[in-house]
């Protein structure tokens, strides 16, 4: 298989193998939190349009050589106050994330960026800019990912072992591999436990797949969720399941994706807050960063 990873729909079959973690935890529980704010479309980052995505207006057109003031200040929030608030929670609760760190986001606010790597949570890069890579040129993109590790280094002291492009070119996954220094990267959706792909030339490379459904992007889209306790109850039931099947003997991974902009809102930090002290009544549920769970997969040779 190739590092663009032409499709498998056989995967691992009727029974998933058993992962590195299924001493330690019946479920890995991965928070992960998205850090964008800044990176997205706007003419200040010499865009031709405004951003529209995972935006509290529904239904929203972008403007073409202008301006979305609006847009920029339900971004801004999440620089401003909402990472602040989920920090805040994640420290009171004692448990860790992986941060999807948009290289210029983290640019624009080094501060926060010195706090994610103060409470010990991972720093994984999320490009250079949040926006889709699909035509953006190789030579273009291979500059940003390696613009965006070097921001992290600054940030932290080391690079960052994780990718995460989200708005993906074909391109993506192998750049990132180019550039070095990776134990895994997320951009698929397809498992509930990591895998690996072998590479053209040899030597193969983790995936660790990320959640769409358990995600608070979905607070933004005309079929997502709508109260707090929509959203708390959904990933309630879904770390219910898995945590029911991982004492069962087959143990997975539940990934939750968090946005500064959304989740950070009062509300539904609430939904947040309900469900890790859910989780947190399991004492064997492994918190854990996604690095965690790939140098597991490296050391063991899973």
């Amino acid at each position: 298989m190739s590092a663009t990873n032409d499709r498998d729909l056989v995967g691992f079959g009727r029974e998933r193998p058993l992962p590195p973690w299924r001493e330690r935890s019946p479920l890995a529980l991965s928070l992960v939190l998205n850090y964008e704010e800044g990176g997205e479309r706007t003419i200040l980052n010499d865009d031709p349009t405004s951003e529209t995505y995972i935006n509290e207006i529904a239904g929203l057109e972008p403007r073409v050589g202008q301006r979305d003031l609006n847009t920029e200040s339900l971004y801004g929030y999440g620089a401003r106050a909402g990472v602040w608030r989920i920090l805040r929670l994640f420290e009171e609760l004692g448990v860790t994330a992986t941060i999807f760190g948009v290289g210029r986001a983290l640019a624009l606010n080094p501060e926060v960026g010195r706090e994610f790597a103060r409470q010990g949570l991972e720093i994984a890069s999320h490009n250079w800019r949040w926006f889709d890579y699909a035509d953006v040129p190789e030579e273009v993109e291979r500059a940003h990912i390696l613009k965006t590790n070097e921001t992290i280094r600054e940030l932290t002291g080391a690079p960052p072992v994780g990718f995460y492009c989200g708005r993906v070119s074909a391109n993506s996954r192998r750049l990132a591999i180019d550039c070095g220094g990776l134990l895994y990267d997320s951009d698929a959706y397809d498992d509930d436990i990591p895998y690996w792909l072998e590479l053209e030339g040899g030597g193969r490379h983790l995936v660790i797949p990320y959640a769409l459904d358990t995600n608070d992007m979905k607070f933004s889209t005309l079929n997502g969720f709508a109260a707090p306790s929509a959203f708390a109850d959904y990933l309630c039931a879904a770390f219910d399941e898995l945590y029911r099947e991982g004492a069962d003997g087959r143990p997975a991974m539940l990934s939750v994706g968090l946005h500064c902009r959304v989740i950070g809102r009062p509300a539904r930090l609430a939904a947040l807050r309900h469900f890790l002290e859910h989780v947190l009544k399991h004492e064997d549920v492994w918190i854990c960063r996604r690095a965690d769970i790939a140098r597991l997969y490296h050391e063991s040779g899973t």
